[in-house]
């Protein structure tokens, strides 16, 4: 079965995870009984996590005919011969109307009624709680038809379905690989640098390369740097003693930045510890965002990467890094918008569940219980809990 992904938005992203089937239809019958029979539309409900008479209500509404879902055979049917890209199109919309967050774009979301008889859909990532346009022809329906309560099976098996969908894509990527190198004659073989002392030895078809790697580059730039250099580096507008050693390396980060520097360049001309060094690229990427902190995250995402490279101990500073820049900055939004940004470091692949809900943990014992940034941290964690144990 042909997927695509959930949302026109997320189209061109090969790595999204939401996935969808492509929507497949039939004309039926001739004259004033012709119909359009949605073939698949259980299938791509399902999907949605949504009820399938809705989306087939939605088409009748807006195409002004006569619609149908039959709950016992899972026909869908349309009156009138439409084609598939036009119903396609109007599937987007009602995507973006009733499945999607309003804050994040995740389209795990629950439709909710109030008790004012107001639609809502409520966001199982980041906790954000959309209002529906009640003017829609759709709520009407939906008012009268609530969705019924989610069953655990049904989003356990969706969960566990998304997670075979990203193994097969992952395990196809590889083979494509495979295929390239064989089709180059040449086979990828880990390279390193040679010895001192056979360094101009250019004898047996030996090739050396250089070592590209964080620690190999930072030993480089530290061994050319003079100490006459390495003060013009540290010279600012301002007198050195009026800028902390933080201030420093966050200047530098930006600096780096602007001139399109690379990350692992940027990573090793930083002079500071670790932890220091994390801290300021983390400052220095955010440094002047006053909103949309989770598009930051996606476009700069390669500069997070690299801080995380070493796996559990990386991953483990960015997210202290995220909790001293919103502790620190004296801008709400940060702190408001804490779980987009979790979320789009976890979709990005940039921080594990794992980490994030054991630096959660550590957090909650440090005895800030009551703090903003683990109250808006708690429904994106929660969310990351559930979905663990329903996997299991």
């Amino acid at each position: 079965m042909a997927l695509q992904n959930i949302g026109a938005g997320n189209s061109d992203d090969a790595f999204y995870r939401y996935k969808m089937p492509k929507m497949v239809t039939k004309i039926e019958g001739r004259g004033n009984g012709i119909k359009t029979n949605i073939v698949n539309m259980v299938d791509v409900a399902k999907a949605l996590a949504r009820p399938p008479s809705y989306t087939t209500k939605y088409f009748g509404c807006e195409l002004g005919a006569q619609s149908k879902f039959d709950e016992k055979t899972g026909v869908s049917l349309v009156n009138g011969s439409h084609d598939t890209a036009k119903l396609a199109g109007l599937l987007e919309i009602f995507i973006k109307k009733y499945v999607q967050c309003y804050g994040c774009g995740n389209p795990e979301t629950e439709v909710l009624i109030t008790k004012t008889q107001m639609v809502q859909l409520k966001c199982a990532a980041c906790g954000f709680i959309s209002d529906v346009d009640m003017r829609d022809k759709l709520t009407s329906f939906i008012l009268k038809n609530p969705p019924e309560q989610k069953k655990s099976k049904d989003k356990k098996a969706l969960r566990r379905a998304e997670k075979e969908r990203l193994k097969e894509g992952e395990a196809a990527d590889e083979e494509n690989k495979k295929v390239k190198s064989k089709k180059k004659g040449k086979e990828v073989k880990p390279t390193s640098s040679p010895p001192a002392d056979v360094a101009d030895v250019d004898d047996d078809n030996i090739q050396w390369q250089t070592d590209t790697s964080a620690e190999a580059a930072r030993q480089r730039v530290q061994e050319q740097l003079s100490a006459v250099t390495a003060d013009m580096v540290m010279l600012l507008d301002e007198p050195e003693e009026a800028k902390t050693p933080h201030q420093i390396l966050v200047e530098k980060v930006k600096e780096d930045l602007e001139k399109g520097v690379g990350p692992d360049v940027m990573m090793s001309a930083l002079t500071g510890t670790r932890k220091e060094n994390v801290n300021a690229v983390y400052e220095g990427l955010f440094d002047g965002v006053e909103k949309g902190f989770a598009k930051v995250v996606v476009k700069r995402r390669k500069y997070l990467a690299a801080v995380v490279a070493d796996g559990e101990e990386g991953q483990m500073m960015l997210l202290g890094a995220v909790e001293e820049y919103c502790g620190k900055v004296k801008n709400p939004v940060a702190v408001k918008e804490v779980a987009l940004v979790l979320k789009a470091l976890y979709d990005a692949d940039v921080v594990e569940e794992e980490y994030v809900v054991k630096w959660y943990g550590e957090g909650l014992k440090g005895g800030n219980k009551d703090s903003v940034i683990w109250r808006n941290a708690k429904p994106f964690v929660e969310w990351l809990q559930s979905a663990e144990s329903e996997s299991e």
